[in-house]
């Protein structure tokens, strides 16, 4: 089982909070703009922490096509 996570690099504003929660999912790529370190992670509630905590709502966190991160 495995989740699948991405950033939406035009919404992503460089805050670098979802690098600092879990840099082995996410970091700071091209433009100081995060991407997923990969695109496919297994089940990690620090992917759903880190959508959760994004400035700019850019990162979502999907269940097969069930998005569940952001949670709020």
């Amino acid at each position: 089982m495995s989740w699948s996570t991405e950033v939406d690099r035009a919404m992503c504003m460089g805050s670098g909070v979802c690098a600092g929660i879990a840099p082995d999912l996410y970091r700071l790529g091209d433009e100081d703009r995060a991407e997923p370190v990969d695109g496919l992670i297994p089940p990690d509630e620090r992917a759903l922490d880190a959508a959760d905590s994004c400035p700019a709502a850019a990162i979502l966190v999907r269940d097969g096509t069930r998005l569940i991160g952001p949670r709020h």
